[in-house]
């Protein structure tokens, strides 16, 4: 497993977003994250290329289609702690809403072989992870219902497994995806993150996900 080196400019980032806290190791107590459905489509047959950068596939030519985005984020647990060596999984569909999946029958949408879908990492001792992936499009969940873009995620603690989803502020199909309006104010708050320009360049986006564990 492996992600990217952490930066001394992604630690400032961090360390503002925590209050400066996360130099000392410890944020803020905060309720856990909300658990959600993981959904149909976790790929139980591994691919093969699972590193952080989603947006190639070793040995397949060309970059994944669609909007760069750079998500990273902390592991933590109820007190604030953070949660070192977590294994966090993410899995999601591709740019048109399409996953890699034998058991997504979107005919409508295409595949995109550049795209990996699925990555897993660890966090490190300060409970930090980060993945370089793409903005995943909306699909058809049922004829009358198009789930809004979301990334899924799983992590397991020292005790803990959180099994949840992740929005993007400002989508408008937050206000009628069934799983996502099924949550309260405080647990949507918790999993719905804002979309900034990149530190690492104008063409893509990053945003920030703390994942709060009951106990770690």
């Amino acid at each position: 497993m492996s992600s990217r080196v952490i930066t001394r400019r992604d630690l400032l980032r961090y360390s503002v977003a925590a209050g400066g806290s996360l130099v000392a190791g410890v944020a803020a107590a905060a309720s856990p994250t909300v658990e959600q459905v993981m959904g149909p489509f976790y790929p139980v047959a591994r691919p093969f290329d699972e590193d952080a950068d989603l947006t190639f596939v070793r040995g397949r030519p060309g970059r994944a289609l669609g909007q760069v985005l750079n998500l990273s984020g902390r592991v933590l647990d109820a007190k604030g702690k953070p949660v070192s060596r977590a294994v966090v999984e993410i899995w999601q569909a591709n740019t048109h809403g399409r996953y890699d999946h034998k058991s997504d029958t979107n005919t409508g949408a295409p595949t995109d072989p550049a795209f990996q879908g699925y990555s897993q990492v660890r966090t490190d001792v300060l409970g930090r992870f980060a993945f370089k992936t793409i903005k995943p499009g909306a699909y058809p969940a049922t004829s009358d219902w198009t789930r809004t873009p979301h990334i899924h995620f799983d992590v397991r603690g020292k005790v803990d497994r959180l099994v949840t989803q992740l929005y993007f502020a400002d989508e408008p199909l937050n206000d009628t995806d069934l799983i996502y309006q099924a949550l309260t104010a405080e647990e949507q708050a918790g999993c719905t993150v804002a979309l900034t320009p990149s530190f690492k360049d104008a063409a893509s986006l990053d945003a920030m996900f703390d994942i709060v564990l009951a106990t770690g």
